[in-house]
């Protein structure tokens, strides 16, 4: 079947088309927020949205891909441990910004970003054009997804408690059936529904990212119509920006010494840099609608704003990667025809922003 190709931007045009959407989104919502029985209805297409997406996300993740990677177990656990160790950490220190940096809102967005996993498809599209290992970023986003389902919810409810709408019976089952269970019916299906969704696969990116618009339309109405956006200011904005750039310049940092540090080879740090650093929009916008409700809006602006910059930064540091590689450079673990193949696949998931930018 022919291939479905998503429209290229233009390279000097800052912003990807995702973003871009991101941003109407908020526009539309902002201007026309649905209340009353529309909102209950939108509930509803975003309950149902959300439950599709990690169902999705079960059936693209590759048990023989994960089970292959399990040989470069001292990356993972680096990359994992920055995700969900480390970044939590920092989250916690930044503490101290509120209420004179950070508004307390602002803060638990902020919070919730150090949180979620890192990304698959930008982290293999960058490791790839840095000439890193295709291989282990792709097992590295998925270990750090796999483990983002159950981890995410229970590090919220640890760290944020009642900012994360609390954590009763009641919500915990409603977690476990809207991302758990959808995520394992995924999972338990790929056998049969692998070549399918494999062969759609341009189709089904347009899809699952049309529900993460419709998450983020959700919200974002939710806030206009109880009037906490009027918390915001330009100038709060601009402080947060400024915050998530520093801690976006300590994980690069950490990532690329702490690796050198710790004896990987080249084309592995440039796989922990790239999937360390990173933290997935994807899986965090739905993730807030299930965790915070009502107060979703506020919660997921941070990790919105983070992701556009992790993008552009990474873009960057890719090219100069790719530009002081050996000419005989070589993606650590990946051989042969094993190589050929991991670069093919990693060929059809890689984000498409990554690689207009770059």
């Amino acid at each position: 079947m022919r291939k479905i190709a998503l429209p290229a931007l233009p390279s000097w045009l800052p912003l990807d088309g995702f973003i871009l959407g991101l941003i109407g989104t908020v526009a539309l919502a902002v201007l026309l927020p649905v209340s009353g029985r529309a909102a209950t209805v939108t509930d509803g297409a975003t309950t149902v949205a959300v439950g599709f997406l990690f169902f999705l996300y079960g059936a693209r993740l590759s048990t023989r891909e994960a089970l292959d990677g399990v040989r470069h177990w001292r990356l993972h656990l680096t990359v994992l441990v920055c995700t969900f160790v480390i970044f939590p950490a920092l989250g916690l220190a930044a503490r101290g910004l509120v209420p004179y940096v950070l508004t307390h809102p602002l803060y638990t967005g902020l919070l919730f970003l150090c949180l979620v996993p890192s990304t698959v498809q930008s982290s293999i599209a960058f490791t790839s054009i840095a000439r890193g290992n295709v291989a282990a970023a792709i097992c590295a986003g998925s270990f750090s997804s796999l483990l983002g389902v159950v981890v995410t919810p229970v590090l919220v409810a640890l760290l944020l408690g009642g900012s994360g709408g609390g954590f009763s019976a009641d919500s915990m089952i409603k977690i476990g059936l809207q991302l758990l269970a959808p995520f394992l019916a995924g999972q338990l299906l790929r056998r049969w529904i692998g070549g399918f969704i494999s062969r759609h696969r341009a189709v089904l990116r347009l899809v699952d990212r049309g529900s993460v618009l419709l998450v983020v339309y959700a919200a974002f109405s939710e806030g206009m119509v109880r009037g906490i956006w009027h918390q915001v200011t330009p100038a709060r904005l601009a402080i947060l920006l400024g915050v998530e750039a520093v801690l976006l310049t300590v994980m690069l940092t950490l990532t690329s010494y702490g690796s050198r540090k710790l004896g990987f080879v080249r084309a592995d740090r440039i796989t922990i840099v790239f999937a360390g650093s990173k933290k997935s929009l994807a899986a965090g916008l739905p993730m807030a609608s299930v965790l915070f409700g009502a107060q979703a809006s506020l919660a997921v602006l941070p990790l919105m704003l983070f992701h556009q910059m992790q993008l552009m930064v990474c873009a960057v540091l890719a090219r100069r990667f790719a530009a002081r590689a050996p000419e005989a450079a070589v993606t650590g673990a990946e051989s042969g025809s094993e190589a050929a193949q991991a670069r093919t696949d990693s060929a059809d998931d890689v984000d498409k922003t990554a690689l207009t930018r770059v």
